[in-house]
């Protein structure tokens, strides 16, 4: 047993140097251990490329308004290990970790001996969520974000009333598939029998993929792209303001809290969400309580101001789809300044194509490292660079003088970007 949350949270830790093992077996018997917790949330489960979290962060601000208490299971965290496990909002407390931990160690020591193998981090923490809410903090939704691909990941025990899948992209293929068919295949793992899913996927060969195994699962398929549209698009200081229209009502105005092109899908998604959830009986909303809840809703991390003078914005895109949405946002926020660029990457992401879309929008780049065993090095990075105003320097502190050495320039803006992991890291040094 841990007597306190440092030797609880080490121990999760340690559990990385099992790897990434893909299946579900090993979550089973967890949970045959633990009394089936999974089985008694009433959860969303979101799967996709990208938008998981802000999707998520959109839909549990809209339901905390009309009442309704929310728990949150996300990956990675951006300011404390606690978020993982989140309440309306707020991570849970240390103790409540370091009960958790207590309650699952003996399991896992147990499984480790069977032919299953040994339980890695995520499938750890995945099960102290489900136990947390089931038996700890009971909520009346639990909103669930994949960790890695669909059908085959620890999250995919649950027994969702209601799916969901963001976007597609080209990310983890190595774990997921090559093509966006196979991408879209893994991802669409998370369908269930009879569940409705929900869908933001545009690319028709992936939306295909998706529409079949809804298909063969008897699950209805709402496409947000084939029932929805958007007019009136337009960035707003601190997020986007557009009109939606669903199959159901319009929304005029809609105005998001998070700045980016790509959070107009994200907080579509989650009215979507939200206008099933009411179709059935499980809430009872007013188009107030969407609107203040789109325009309510913050997510760390993504196109997050955390300066003002010079302005400065944390966004962590880590997948080549996730820098196209990050340089149409700069497009559409920033046509008028000058861009200078941190930049940052695990070394089994495609960064030189990253970098190379990067630089059209950017004055300057400025490359680093960080404290990560995946990080790639800065000067790996810099020499994937075409652009003349670049520079790079492995320590991260450094990414500070930089931001200073613009604080003169009335026309600079300064875009934190790349590994999430990355982002963390700066973003601590900046807020703490």
């Amino acid at each position: 047993m841990f007597t306190n949350y440092h030797e609880a949270i080490e121990w999760i830790h340690s559990r990385l140097a099992f790897g990434v093992k893909p299946g579900l077996e090993r979550m089973k018997w967890l949970m045959n251990r633990l009394g089936n917790p999974e089985q008694s949330i009433k959860a969303v489960h979101v799967a996709g490329t990208n938008g998981k979290g802000s999707t998520i962060a959109f839909t549990r601000s809209v339901l905390q308004e009309a009442g309704y208490s929310v728990g949150t299971f996300t990956s990675p965290f951006i300011l404390t290990f606690n978020e993982r496990i989140s309440v309306n909002g707020a991570p849970i407390e240390d103790e409540e970790w370091l009960s958790l931990v207590n309650e699952i160690k003996p399991f896992v020591d147990e499984l480790d001996q069977t032919e299953l193998g040994a339980a890695t981090e995520f499938e750890i923490i995945t099960a102290c969520a489900f136990a947390y809410f089931a038996h700890v903090h009971q909520v009346d939704f639990v909103l669930l974000e994949t960790g890695l691909g669909g059908r085959l990941d620890s999250t995919n025990i649950a027994v969702p009333i209601l799916t969901a899948i963001t976007s597609i992209g080209h990310d983890h293929m190595a774990i997921l598939g090559d093509t966006l068919e196979q991408i879209a295949a893994e991802k669409a793992g998370i369908i269930k029998e009879g569940i409705p899913m929900i869908t933001a996927v545009h690319q028709p060969e992936a939306l295909a993929v998706i529409q079949n195994t809804a298909k063969e699962k008897n699950a209805e398929c709402i496409s947000l792209h084939d029932t929805c549209s958007f007019d009136e698009q337009q960035p707003t200081e601190t997020g986007e303001r557009f009109t939606l229209r669903t199959s159901k009502r319009q929304y005029p105005q809609l105005e998001t809290g998070l700045i980016g092109t790509h959070q107009r899908q994200n907080a579509s998604l989650a009215v979507l969400l939200i206008e099933w959830l009411e179709q059935e009986g499980y809430i009872s909303v007013t188009e107030e309580q969407i609107y203040e809840g789109i325009r309510q809703a913050v997510w760390a991390g993504r196109f997050e101001k955390v300066k003002d003078h010079p302005p400065v914005y944390l966004d962590g895109a880590h997948n080549e789809e996730g820098i196209d949405r990050l340089i149409e946002t700069v497009q559409a926020h920033f046509f008028s300044k000058k861009v200078h660029i941190c930049f940052s990457a695990l070394k089994d992401k495609p960064y030189k194509k990253m970098i190379q879309k990067l630089e059209a929008v950017s004055s300057s780049i400025h490359f680093v490292s960080f404290d990560f065993p995946r990080a790639e090095s800065a000067e790996k990075l810099y020499v994937c660079s075409h652009l003349d105003a670049k520079s790079y320097d492995d320590d991260p502190r450094t990414v500070l003088e930089f931001i200073q050495k613009k604080s003169d320039d009335p026309s600079a803006v300064i875009l934190v970007t790349g590994s999430l992991y990355f982002i963390s890291d700066i973003r601590n040094r900046m807020i703490g």
